[in-house]
């Protein structure tokens, strides 16, 4: 594959030679991480040959310190090998609606949102914010974002169902305790080359002034984009980019990767495949809860993970629940 790389016109295909280059760097993950785990293997059995050898047990802590080296580094590669679903190495789309509640579960959407920001900030993924629109008052009714990083899906498909936060609400003159619920949906990033079909006359297409901030033509001419997929009754919008042209391809990016889920879910439940985990994750059962009051703990009812560090997690510190989640259920068909 390397080799194809240097080819006098390799480059002639932007978007090809960045989907190669992205499967070499993926590939070379694997090779690189086995590799270290055979070397620190080496260097373990090598002490352990010269410590028996000269009858020296000063060699002990390091020998041992070697072999919990060789033993994190097998548990890395076992954890990596629950990312290698069909689609774990995609961008993804995450979206966030609030549920029934107002300005309650409007504030705790935003709450994600601002958690996810900042999971995605701290593993160097890039994001870029689709649509958006604002609560009565305070806090969001939904939005979209594009995560772009490694294994972006595979990550944040951990994520997928109903979350919970019980807490003394901010907005509550008598300072009553209060449950909100939203939920949170990943969808894997399309590639042009999948053949996703979408028939112009099944769309319709409205356009409407942005409710974003700044920019010559936000809330001044209809840059905005929302489109209904009439078939599927699927609807998406976009409105962050400064013309409607750009606001548009943006959406058709988020429709067809939506159109690309639903493929997915009926081709498995044709195969009876929906599983538990599956079941888990549809709006109505939530799959992690938040509680603030009257003690602190975050629990994923999935795995059984819980911390009491409640604000670590809303500061972007889920990676224990991912990775819960991954190891049990990532090997998984349709986890």
């Amino acid at each position: 594959m390397e080799a194809r790389t240097h080819a006098p016109d390799f480059w002639n295909d932007n978007v090809a030679a960045q989907k190669i280059m992205q499967q070499i760097s993926s590939r070379k993950l694997w090779v690189d991480g086995w590799n270290t785990v055979q070397r620190k293997l080496q260097d373990a059995e090598g002490l352990r040959a010269l410590a028996a050898e000269s009858a020296d047990a000063s060699f002990g802590p390091e020998i041992e310190s070697e072999i919990r080296a060789v033993e994190q580094g097998l548990k890395d590669l076992e954890f990596r090998n629950m990312l290698s679903g069909e689609d774990d190495e995609k961008n993804c789309i995450l979206t966030i609606h609030s549920g029934a509640g107002g300005t309650e579960s409007q504030d705790w959407a935003e709450m994600l949102f601002r958690m996810y920001a900042r999971w995605c900030e701290k593993k160097g993924f890039k994001t870029f914010l689709m649509d958006e629109q604002a609560g009565d008052g305070a806090g969001i009714k939904s939005v979209a974002i594009e995560v772009q990083g490694p294994y972006a899906y595979g990550y944040l498909k951990a994520e997928n169902g109903v979350h919970r936060l019980v807490r003394i609400s901010p907005f509550d003159a008598n300072a009553r305790r209060h449950t909100s619920f939203a939920s949170v949906f990943i969808y894997p990033e399309v590639e042009d080359d999948v053949a996703i079909e979408i028939n112009p006359v099944d769309l319709k297409i409205d356009t409407y002034r942005s409710g974003g901030k700044g920019g010559q033509n936000v809330n001044k001419v209809e840059t905005a984009v929302r489109i209904t997929h009439m078939p599927s009754g699927v609807i998406v919008a976009c409105q962050q980019e400064r013309s409607q042209f750009q606001n548009k391809e943006r959406a058709l990016k988020m429709l067809k990767s939506r159109l690309y889920q639903i493929r997915k879910e009926e081709e498995e439940a044709k195969r009876d495949a929906v599983n538990s985990v599956k079941k888990k994750i549809e709006w109505g059962s939530q799959i992690r809860s938040y509680v603030f009051h009257p003690y602190n703990m975050v629990k994923d009812h999935r795995t059984d993970v819980e911390t009491s560090d409640t604000q670590g997690v809303m500061d972007g510190d889920i990676d224990a629940f991912i990775k819960a989640f991954l190891l049990e259920f990532g090997a998984k068909p349709n986890s």
